[in-house]
């Protein structure tokens, strides 16, 4: 099932939201955390180990993140320099508050990640830290991992660093913002030179065959008293911002490689098969995709805002199957090393305060450009995180999947027998009777059963929803 994401706005007491609050139960989650969790984290809230941290709040950071985000890993500031351009990046810097072995770093190794819910989230941290005293909330000053990546004036990296720092955030933007300040010349100089740097990036992946999919959101909704599903495609700024995290995620790659431990996150190249079945699915929905074109340069061309393109997208992201987190040591990289998507090595550490993998990253980063030995802990922990973040991802997956389920179901239980204009996006690869459908209106990716009859890949189709149950959070489809 392609990777799908939920947003939802609306009164607290909504059946949807009662029903929400049942399948955290039903999933055994992780609710309240334990007392002496919250009293360590309070404690650490109060005093933070800072004093390696240098003095770096003279840079005016900001944030760009959803309107109602709280939990802030990442701030930027952007600046020219004589032969190109200047990054400084700031990510959120944990470590200063969960003590190696302690009660909080336990619960964050049970709970590998943030989960989250179209309502809210089950947070990797208590909020007190996580939406408090580590966010990188504007007006405070907080510890950080701050990186200072130099650009030529082609976007290539030219040199890296990361060190120890309390930076202090101006402002907390959005996407919507950030691209409105920048498409009426109103912004200021760093945050404009968030469209030259992305745009520069993105010509830099182009180059090295990298991809980024951008597609479209799933979305919930209010219209007078109900919901609705609707699509929101990523805006240009989402990409900009995106391929900054991108940037810093593989300097972090770079490092470890360079000092021969490390943690990457990897993805084998698709195999001839899974690109040939693309190639079907892009005929049968009339993208064009000359034999000659690369896949990458295709998906690029594409509109998420229409909908014959959003369905492709969406079949795209099966070539995104197998990513996983891999270990070396003793300067010997894995194989693969390479994340397929980014086409680079690549390791996760922007996102600290929602994943239990990027405070190791962060530490190995450190300890590279320092030129000493990794903390014991982190050395003691690295070879169990592959498994643990697999884990969690699964996890994190099941609620994505199940809340997804879910909310279409309540949506659409009244529709039964209703016929829609959809694609048929996935197609099983054991039983090809059954897969994915794209419906445009209303916004629903979800399963179709054929029956006795194949699924035509790619292709528009005739569908009656046959099932819509909340109870059991199944929406399903069949050809008409």
């Amino acid at each position: 099932m392609p990777r799908r994401h939920l947003r939802m706005t609306g009164p607290a007491d909504s059946p949807l939201r009662a029903s929400l609050r049942e399948l955290r139960t039903e999933l055994g989650l992780p609710d309240d955390f334990p007392a002496e969790v919250l009293a360590e984290a309070a404690q650490a809230a109060k005093d933070p180990a800072v004093s390696a941290h240098e003095d770096a709040t003279d840079l005016p950071f900001l944030t760009i993140d959803p309107p109602t985000s709280t939990d802030l890993d990442q701030a930027m500031h952007l600046e020219r320099r004589r032969h190109g351009y200047r990054v400084h990046y700031a990510i959120a810097d944990v470590a200063a508050f969960v003590r190696p072995g302690g009660a909080l770093d336990t619960e964050a190794h049970r709970r590998v990640t943030t989960l989250y819910f179209p309502d809210g989230k089950v947070p990797l941290h208590p909020t007190l830290l996580s939406e408090g005293a580590a966010s990188l909330l504007p007006g405070r000053t907080r510890p950080a991992a701050l990186w200072r990546i130099d650009l030529d004036t082609e976007g290539g990296v030219v040199a890296t660093s990361v060190r120890r720092a309390l930076v202090r955030s101006r402002a907390k933007l959005d996407y919507a913002g950030v691209q409105r300040q920048i498409d009426t010349g109103t912004a200021e100089e760093s945050l404009a030179l968030l469209r030259v740097i992305g745009r520069l990036r993105e010509e830099q992946e182009v180059a090295r065959g990298g991809i980024s999919l951008n597609v479209p959101e799933q979305e919930i909704v209010a219209h007078d008293g109900t919901y609705g599903l609707e699509y929101r495609a990523p805006l240009p700024a989402d990409g900009w911002n995106a391929q900054l995290s991108l940037l810093t995620g593989m300097a972090a790659a770079h490092l470890m490689a360079e000092t021969g431990t490390g943690i990457l996150r990897t993805l084998p190249v698709a195999p001839d098969g899974a690109v040939a079945r693309l190639r079907r699915s892009a005929d049968a929905l009339h993208i064009d995709w000359p034999h000659h074109v690369p896949y990458a340069q295709v998906v690029r061309s594409l509109d998420p805002n229409r909908a014959d393109h959003a369905a492709f997208l969406q079949e795209c992201t099966t070539l995104l199957r197998g990513a996983g987190y891999t270990v070396f040591d003793h300067g010997e990289l894995p194989t693969p090393a390479v994340h397929a998507a980014v086409a680079d090595l690549y390791t996760h550490c922007t996102a600290p305060l929602r994943r239990l993998v990027d405070r190791y990253a962060a530490e190995l980063c450190l300890a590279a450009v320092a030129e000493r030995e990794p903390p014991e802990w982190v050395g003691a922990a690295l070879p169990g995180l592959p498994k643990e973040m697999a884990d969690g991802t699964r996890r994190a997956n099941t609620v994505e999947r199940e809340c997804v389920d879910l909310v279409e179901a309540a949506l659409l239980k009244d529709r039964i027998g209703e016929i829609f204009d959809a694609y048929v996006v996935d197609v099983a690869d054991q039983e090809p009777t059954t897969g994915t459908v794209h419906i445009d209106d209303p916004a629903v990716v979800a399963r179709i059963d054929g029956g006795d009859t194949k699924l035509p890949l790619g292709e528009r189709l005739r569908v009656r929803l046959t099932q819509a149950d909340p109870g059991s959070s199944k929406v399903l489809f069949a050809p008409v």
